[in-house]
């Protein structure tokens, strides 16, 4: 029996009744008096239906869950209950009419938003509403310390989705929302978003290609979807030299990836001094799944998260929000949470 058959009542019920919009440790202490790990799911994010057999499955997060469950780390966690943004926010980084867009495409039932492959149901705007608000209601819960950082077990996806058009399983870029979030909200100048996704996250790096107060690293496979992502690509105008991809040939894993993130995002750490790091935390890089070809391991991911806590213990008081992205086997998906979540911890 799964933690949704067994135990979703417990998680979920009391703050459904009780409609509590502040952060709850998932034991019932009030999350003012931690200093843990946030976590942001809500059953909600599972009636996003893409259709039977797509790889970005409702399955997803349940294996996550299960899966902290199982290890005993899930108690520890201090629940973030998520909201529908506001579109205040979406529209920082999507224009009105793209939001309408998805707002009727999903209602009208055609099973997708603008491409097939970003496949859609009726509850979809619902949803990506609230997986973007998620990401800010994490946001929210560091900047007031109510916990030290957070991960986000959210879909559907997001850093794919450009500012008037769905692509790649994503509807609304919920990392590009959530650091403009950051800077209007919060008054906080600059955002680092770390993207280890295997795909590139060509929509987050058109969003602030011109913009010099948000770094955007990516590592990925190369060549691979969406094409874009080259070294050669630096941004442009006030923004040139505030982008930084590491295109990685297929078969890479633990040790090119750690290479990078210490020769390469370090560094760059440093010159830009972040006030709040985000990461789209993908994933589809690990061994044995279902869309990369990249090798690397809960260990490897392990490494990755260390460095990245400590580039925000440096620059920026902890301010540390990871953000679900892609993996899709089940097994891997759910050991590399695993291993990322108890570094987040501790």
């Amino acid at each position: 029996m799964n933690l949704l058959e067994s135990d979703l009542c417990w998680l979920l019920l009391p703050l459904a009744l009780a409609g509590i919009s502040h952060p709850e440790n998932l034991n019932g202490a009030a999350a003012r008096t931690a200093v843990g790990t946030g976590f942001v799911y809500d059953a909600i994010y599972l009636k996003h239906d893409t259709g039977a057999g797509h790889p970005e499955r409702p399955e997803r997060l349940t294996a996550i869950v299960d899966r902290l469950q199982q290890k005993g780390l899930l108690q520890d966690l201090v629940r973030v209950k998520p909201a529908a943004a506001s579109l205040e926010w979406v529209t920082t980084v999507h224009t009105p009419e793209y939001v309408q867009r998805v707002k009727k495409s999903c209602q009208a039932g055609t099973g997708y938003v603008d491409t097939p492959d970003s496949p859609a149901s009726r509850d979809s705007y619902e949803v990506a509403l609230n997986a973007a608000g998620g990401v800010l209601s994490a946001v929210d819960a560091v900047m007031d310390g109510s916990v030290k950082n957070a991960f986000c077990a959210i879909r559907p996806p997001g850093h794919h989705a450009l500012k008037d058009h769905a692509m790649g399983f994503c509807l609304f870029n919920n990392v590009a929302i959530a650091a403009k979030y950051i800077q209007k909200k919060h008054k906080l100048a600059k955002v680092l978003i770390v993207d280890w996704d295997v795909h590139h996250g060509n929509g987050t790096q058109a969003i602030f290609y011109d913009d010099p107060t948000v770094f955007y690293f990516s590592i990925h496979q190369s060549p691979f979807y969406p094409g874009t992502g080259s070294a050669e690509e630096k941004g442009t105008g006030k923004g040139l030299g505030f982008t930084h991809n590491v295109p990685l040939a297929a078969g890479c894993g633990d040790a090119e990836y750690k290479k990078a993130f210490l020769e390469e995002l370090k560094p760059a750490a440093a010159a830009f001094k972040p006030d709040f790091v985000l990461v789209s935390a993908g994933f589809d890089s690990a061994k044995d799944d279902l869309l990369g070809r990249m090798k690397v391991t809960p260990a490897g991911f392990s490494e990755l998260t260390r460095i990245v806590k400590g580039i925000a213990e440096q620059y920026c008081q902890g301010r540390l929000v990871t953000v679900l992205e892609g993996g899709y086997n089940l097994e891997s998906l759910a050991a590399s949470v695993e291993a990322h979540v108890r570094v987040l911890q501790h």
